[in-house]
């Protein structure tokens, strides 16, 4: 368990580590560099650099924490990669159902496979699940999360590599949006994000802006620090209602 800096959770637990690209949202990954990063320093549980690689021996660490925690799982992969085993999934969510005064908020870009796994298993009160939506190319990943019963189910449109157009946001009950980060990174235009604002607004869906990256509002490119967070003209930090949530 580490305690993050991602502005929409509080830290990371990572049973799992290492992944491959699926879609264009890969292309920069952010978690590759880490890993790579990590195993040339010798740090522990990344020996095998980028591959997948399942990590049993962290899959208690929720149950040493009692302070309530909200956790984003597998931030060094993807929860629901071809490779893990639905056995191993089973534990995951077994300490998911284990410690309710945890959050345990789930992003994926295998929409297929969270589904196939979600199919006639109760998924625990305190999950948030989510799919990545950076382009029109990937919204078909909504409509596969739309229908799994789980109390909150949110996307991630980061980075935002075009205009996502019109949105069906029935049964979302948040939306993250960003701009890529690092020497390589790809615009985004701000018209992209405010598109998604107006609608999560027409639709009463929670907005949450999560940084503008390495090319600021005004197109200049620059730290992510120096571009900072704000998006017209203020922070968006809003938040998924529970209450709403359980109407719908």
């Amino acid at each position: 368990m580490k305690y993050s800096k991602i502005e929409w959770t509080e830290a990371t637990w990572n049973p799992s580590t290492g992944c491959n690209k699926v879609s264009s949202g890969c292309k920069h990954c952010y978690a590759e560099t880490m890993a790579k990063r990590l195993q040339a320093m010798g740090a522990p549980g990344y020996e095998n650099g980028f591959e997948f690689t399942l990590m049993p021996d962290r899959l208690s660490a929720p149950l040493k924490i009692r302070r309530p925690t909200k956790f984003f799982v597998n931030s060094m992969s993807d929860l629901f990669h071809e490779e893990m085993p639905f056995d191993f999934l089973d534990k995951v969510f077994d300490v998911i159902a284990q410690t309710p005064q945890h959050t345990y908020q789930i992003l994926t870009k295998r929409e297929k496979i969270l589904s196939e796994y979600c199919n006639g298993r109760t998924i625990p009160e305190n999950v948030w699940l989510g799919v990545s939506v950076e382009s029109a190319k990937t919204k078909s990943r909504i409509d596969a999360l739309r229908v799994i019963p789980a109390q909150i189910r949110f996307i991630s449109a980061e980075p935002l590599l075009a205009d996502l157009g019109a949105l069906d946001l029935a049964g979302i009950h948040w939306v993250i949006v960003g701009g890529e980060s690092g020497h390589k990174a790809r615009k985004m235009n701000p018209t992209w994000a405010i598109n998604i604002q107006r609608q999560c607004d027409e639709q009463k869906v929670a907005f949450f802006f999560k940084q503008w990256g390495a090319w600021g509002e005004d197109g200049v490119k620059r730290s992510k620090k120096a571009n900072g967070r704000f998006f017209l003209g203020q922070e968006w930090n809003e938040e998924p209602s529970l209450i709403h949530a359980v109407q719908g």
